[in-house]
């Protein structure tokens, strides 16, 4: 594992084992076990979209594990004047140990990655979120007790969320089901990846319109926000094209009974979920923000310090 980009970049076994670090490392530090597996590397962190689960996730992991990390708007350094991805990822390298980025353009990881010589992280794109993908699975994981075997629905856009939940979901043998709109259903490489992956750990990959097939049986009901950063001008019309897809008391009433509802946050109360269903006894969603600091830290230690895994 040299980076971080997609989750499809992982074997089965990598993800899972990202898992069992970052639950370890969750246990030992409310048990009052501090690590110190960064002492002296700094994490370089590039924003070109906001946030705040994200930056606070991985400054805060940073410290926790003896690390420190550096917030880097791209408007604050030269990449926001012109200069090239690839002098950046060549300047930052001499100078720290990783670089987590969260931008619009897929391609800008993967020119990172392909110039740098240090770790890149994913922090998010358009195409895929696999950081969240992976804090996703550890809070089902906590809440289940276990993963393959387990069906989760996504209804919305299919978007980079639903892209990594898709990598995530066939690499640990759980079925998974989209619900999107026509033209508006999920990336075509990711739906190939997940295809094959679910062929392998004999799971299933259903893709539908019909967002009462996508949740029937569901052991985990996720959606996520209608209008992403940079769709703004796009709302009434996605509101529109969205509308059937909300998760409401009636569709959860689909799910198993004691499924879990997912939302990797910020969520629109009255547009992609109630506030019956978000703010419900089914609800998971802060344990699953929490999730984003464990999980990116067992990413940063497995990137910057393997040989400390144990």
């Amino acid at each position: 594992m040299k980076h971080l980009i997609d989750i499809k970049d992982l074997t089965a076994e990598e993800m899972l084992g990202l898992l069992d670090l970052a639950e370890r490392l969750k246990k030992e530090y409310r048990a009052g076990i501090r690590h110190t597996y960064l002492k002296d590397k700094v994490l370089g962190m590039i924003f070109a979209k906001s946030s705040t689960r994200t930056r606070i996730s991985f400054e805060v992991g940073m410290l926790q594990l003896g690390g420190q990390a550096l917030f880097l708007s791209s408007q604050d350094i030269q990449l926001g004047r012109g200069e090239s991805i690839s002098d950046t990822a060549r300047v930052l390298s001499r100078m720290i140990d990783a670089i987590m980025i969260r931008t619009y353009k897929h391609q800008d990881v993967l020119d990172l990655a392909a110039h740098g010589s240090i770790p890149i992280i994913n922090g998010l794109t358009d195409l895929s979120h696999p950081c969240q993908a992976l804090a996703d699975l550890l809070t089902i994981r906590e809440h289940k007790g276990h993963l393959r075997g387990l069906k989760l629905a996504y209804l919305g856009d299919g978007n980079n969320v639903a892209n990594s939940l898709l990598e995530a979901c066939t690499r640990a043998g759980m079925d998974i089901a989209i619900a999107a709109p026509a033209g508006h259903t999920c990336d075509s490489d990711y739906i190939a990846d997940a295809q094959k992956q679910a062929e392998i750990n004999q799971c299933q990959v259903l893709l539908t319109e019909d967002p009462e097939e996508a949740i029937r049986g569901a052991d985990a009901v996720y959606t996520d926000t209608w209008v992403s950063m940079g769709q703004e001008a796009e709302k009434a019309r996605r509101i529109k094209i969205f509308k059937r897809y909300q998760v409401n008391d009636s569709l959860m009433a689909l799910a198993n009974k004691d499924a879990v509802f997912l939302h990797c946050l910020p969520a629109y109360r009255g547009l992609e979920v109630t506030e019956s269903v978000i703010d419900g006894p089914s609800s998971v969603i802060f344990d699953e923000a929490e999730n984003r600091l464990h999980a990116q830290k067992a990413v940063l230690v497995q990137l910057m310090a393997p040989e400390k895994v144990i």
